[in-house]
């Protein structure tokens, strides 16, 4: 059993079977009740390319559901998060050991950065076709 991540949109666009949804992500602090009081609560409108497969009947302004998978957002976050921090880390450490030099080794863990992105955008179709969001009709 896979554990499904729900968010509400609203339909944009429509090209085929590429539907084009704005999701709002909230922060937790948004749901709050005492949110116009601390101004902390932020929120963001993204749009998410969702391909239906599933062939349902939508039309543009419909709500719908935009499910992904928790295993999705796990890789998300370690090829956003984790993978990045340990490239600066051990490139830091590798750096200081050869140099000795602070500055000059903070700079060569920054610029190893640049070769990972540049592999992650190299691979950015096959990563959508591991990303992919499915439709759900609002009940």
């Amino acid at each position: 059993m896979t554990n499904n991540i729900k968010h509400l949109g609203i339909v944009e666009s429509i090209n085929g079977s590429r539907l084009k949804v704005r999701i709002v992500q909230a922060s937790a602090c948004a749901a709050c009740s005492a949110k116009s009081h601390c101004h902390v609560s932020e929120s963001k409108e993204k749009m998410i390319d969702v391909y239906n497969k599933q062939g349902l009947p939508c039309a543009i302004g419909e709500k719908v559901w935009v499910v992904g998978t928790s295993s999705m957002s796990m890789k998300a976050v370690l090829l956003a998060f984790v993978i990045p921090f340990l490239v600066v880390v051990l490139s830091l450490v590798i750096a200081l050991r050869l140099t000795g030099n602070e500055a000059g080794s903070a700079l060569i863990c920054l610029c190893a950065l640049i070769p990972y992105y540049l592999i992650i955008y190299m691979c950015r179709h096959k990563l959508d076709r591991t990303f992919v969001f499915t439709l759900e009709t609002v009940a």
